[in-house]
């Protein structure tokens, strides 16, 4: 029997509410397959600092090295927002992914057809919405150098430094052209090229790149006129590849295409590159919602489908993937809401009791 270990890391808020189901969901695929699944958990973010001091333990960055794939929940939250900045509990995940160099991070954005009049946007803007966003994850503001705040006579002065090399965005690039060419063979490049001179290099290697992908269309979009595309016409995107900073900003405003961002999946990918065995961390995008952790009420959907994305990134397990993805798909087309993307007056079910609909799916097909 194959056996795969899999680094489970619940974090803080409702990360640790929705990281079970989605373990419930790989553990009922190993049942029905004959998979082996060994779950290590370990600590990170606000419960690593309550524990240990610090939100990445040496011992979880070993456990998540040794592991074939992570399954992550979400970190931070008000309790610790008073500490210094390399000291929150959110430093935990961006050391992570430093550490394992997982520079690609893909962000899918689907419109459910059942779910459409769940977004804020009109049905007919958002309908037949399918877009993967691929953000850069280890590069540009949130790690280059210098940073930090300086006391001056005149005030305090603050500085970030968006740094980009050829290597790192060349290999990004690569990964959105690898992703592109299996979905529509569209990629979008957003960058800022009439402003910032990072951009412009950005642009002149994704053009170079695209010179070994003659099968994929590439256009250049600057990224204010994305973001306003985004809300007015989804759907003329395919695949959408740029920097961390615009990533962050655009993946989490496609929330609003899906209805709720208890919808959106993620993966983290290193050097294997999308689809090729990666080791990766897969995780929801909606963060920790503090005002309904422990209360049983947080959609487990987006962490159920990032547990598809990591049978199919890191695993190889694609058929699985998309029995999962079929399993959830299933249960929302019989009607079953959580809070976040149920209608006026629909009955509104939670946490595990989703969690269960979706594992009964999902062994149904077997």
């Amino acid at each position: 029997m194959t056996t795969f270990r899999i680094a489970v890391l619940p974090g803080d808020g409702i990360g640790q509410e929705v990281t079970v189901e989605a373990v419930r969901v790989l553990q009922s695929v190993g049942k029905t397959t004959g998979l082996g699944f060994e779950f290590e958990q370990g600590l990170i973010g606000g419960a690593a600092i309550d524990a240990v001091g610090t939100p990445l333990p040496p011992a979880t960055l070993d456990l998540a090295r040794k592991a074939q794939a992570i399954l992550f929940g979400a970190v931070g939250g008000p309790k610790w927002d008073h500490l210094p900045q390399e000291q929150r509990a959110e430093r935990g995940l961006l050391a992570l992914r430093k550490e394992l160099d997982l520079f690609a991070n893909l962000r899918p954005a689907r419109c459910f057809p059942m779910l459409a009049d769940a977004s804020p946007l009109k049905r007919s803007v958002v309908d037949g919405t399918d877009i993967m966003v691929i953000r850069e994850l280890t590069g540009g503001l949130y790690f280059g150098e210098p940073r930090g705040i300086e006391r001056t006579p005149d005030g305090a002065r603050a500085v970030n430094t968006m740094v980009y090399t050829t290597r790192e965005i060349e290999r990004v690039a690569r990964v959105g052209f690898d992703v592109a060419r299996k979905r529509r063979k569209r990629l979008t490049s957003v960058d800022k090229a009439n402003v910032l001179v990072v951009s412009t290099l950005w642009r002149e290697v994704v053009t170079r790149v695209a010179k070994d992908y003659p099968d994929v269309t590439l256009d250049h979009v600057l990224v204010d006129n994305c973001a306003m595309a985004l809300v007015n016409k989804p759907t003329q995107f395919d695949t959408i590849v740029t920097e961390n900073t615009f990533g962050d900003i655009l993946s989490d405003e496609a929330a609003i295409l899906a209805g709720s961002m208890g919808m959106l999946p993620s993966a983290s990918l290193g050097l294997a590159g999308a689809g090729r065995g990666a080791v990766g961390l897969y995780e929801p995008v909606h963060g920790t919602a503090p005002d309904i952790a422990g209360k049983g009420v947080a959609n487990p959907i987006a962490a159920i489908l990032s547990a598809a994305m990591l049978l199919r990134y890191s695993l190889d397990r694609a058929t699985d993937a998309d029995r999962v993805e079929h399993a959830v798909v299933r249960v929302l087309e019989q009607g079953h809401r959580t809070g976040d993307i149920a209608a006026r007056g629909e009955k509104v079910i939670g946490t595990k009791e989703m969690g269960d609909l979706i594992v009964r799916a999902v062994e149904s097909q077997y």
